[in-house]
């Protein structure tokens, strides 16, 4: 019997047609004499769809066209019920039944409500094996403060930065620019703290385009990072596959940018139409450095892909200052678009391979998992806690006086 993978894909996310993109690569690339793949497609409002239909990309250009040649779904929040449900009704009382059940699941959902750890947490709750990282690692890796908080406590360089939230922005202003102004100077980047595809990013190089920058950031996101902005880099990215003990990293590529800064249209427009996601960017393969840098980089990605604990496929960004040769990590994509496939395909890794890997790495993770100690057997109420005094808690409570 084939085993059952559904993939997800879509979301609440500005980056919706992306993951789109990216999944359809994904389930074309999967081994079907070996697996049975259900797509599960989540609307821009967050309703789940699965059907045939949704594997090919043409049919998106017709959102409403295509939902109605597939069933609406959903799961339980149940530990240990794989089924998707039918939203609709069936029959004359209108029971509602299983349509299919899963065996794995492989989140392919880019950008907020999906690689943020929402999403990893829903699959969580209900313990379905899936690939990619858990709910922890998805929030910090998304979060581009609180990543950088903990790879620069970790010793992984980080170029200087500032962040700020929305209503420290409204509500004292000047102070916020005289921390930017005081701290990085210009040039400067802003960003939205937990977005990707370069949505929302802009380049500042005086106080009028600093307010500017920021004011389109929060359109986005509650929390902001201000970032000193490195004027000769050198952008190179290397994907990393495994779990934080045991993982290996590829070859490296260095994306070739139409302006200053990498932006939406040269990750994923670029000549085709809009259609193969990253694959289409342009980009060098590998990237043209010297041996020792090309080294020390594998080591840097891999060590932000162990200190965050990630799983699955990721693929980290990095800076390289072209004037003293400095390295940054720029930040990590724990779902990367195309999941970084042509990365791998370099090594001699193939697509349909890699997916084959990442159901691996989720039934493992889902073996060690459950060999841990979640709960215990004692029913503390049978044995006479919750009753008069017990109420209390651990050690009697407080007395009142």
């Amino acid at each position: 019997m084939r085993t059952k993978v559904g993939v997800f894909f879509g979301g609440r996310s500005t980056e919706h047609e992306i993951s789109v993109i990216s999944a359809n690569q994904a389930m074309a690339a999967i081994n079907s004499d070996k697996y049975e793949v259900i797509p599960v497609y989540i609307t821009k409002q967050g309703r789940w769809y699965t059907g045939d239909a949704l594997r090919d990309v043409a049919n998106y250009r017709d959102i409403r066209s295509l939902l109605e040649r597939c069933t609406p779904v959903y799961m339980k929040p149940v530990y240990g019920d794989y089924n998707l449900y039918s939203d609709k009704a069936a029959g004359l009382f209108g029971k509602k039944g299983p349509v299919a059940t899963l065996d794995v699941a492989i989140p392919v959902l880019h950008g907020s409500n999906g690689e943020d750890g929402i999403f990893e947490g829903v699959l969580e709750t209900i313990g379905i094996p899936y690939a990619g990282c858990n709910t922890l690692a998805s929030a910090n890796g998304m979060d581009k403060i609180t990543m950088k908080m903990i790879l620069r406590a970790e010793g992984i360089p980080m170029v200087d930065y500032v962040w700020f939230t929305d209503k420290e922005w409204s509500d004292r202003r000047d102070n916020v620019i005289s921390r930017i102004e005081n701290e990085l100077g210009y040039p400067v980047i802003v960003k939205p703290a937990n977005l990707g595809s370069s949505v929302g990013i802009g380049r500042a190089t005086d106080r009028d385009q600093l307010i500017d920058r920021i004011n389109d950031a929060e359109r986005y996101s509650t929390r902001i990072i201000v970032e000193h902005m490195v004027e000769q880099l050198q952008e190179i990215n290397c994907a990393v596959l495994g779990d934080c003990d045991e993982f290996e990293t590829s070859v490296l590529e260095e994306p070739i940018k139409s302006g200053e800064i990498l932006s939406y249209t040269d990750k994923y427009m670029g000549g085709s139409k809009g259609t193969k996601g990253m694959q289409a960017s342009q980009k060098r393969i590998p990237a043209d450095l010297p041996a020792d840098v090309t080294e020390r980089i594998r080591f840097l990605a891999g060590e932000t892909f162990r200190v965050l604990s990630c799983h699955g496929v990721s693929r980290v960004d990095m800076i390289v200052d072209r004037t003293d040769g400095k390295i940054y990590v720029n930040e990590i994509n724990t779902i990367p678009g195309s999941l970084s496939f042509y990365l791998w395909e370099a090594c001699g890794l193939r697509f349909d391979t890699l997916m084959e890997r990442l159901v691996r790495l989720a039934l493992k993770r889902k073996r060690e998992s459950d060999s841990k100690t979640v709960s215990y057997d004692q029913n503390i109420f049978a044995m006479g806690g919750g009753t008069k005094g017990g109420i209390k808690g651990a050690k009697g409570g407080v007395k009142s006086h």
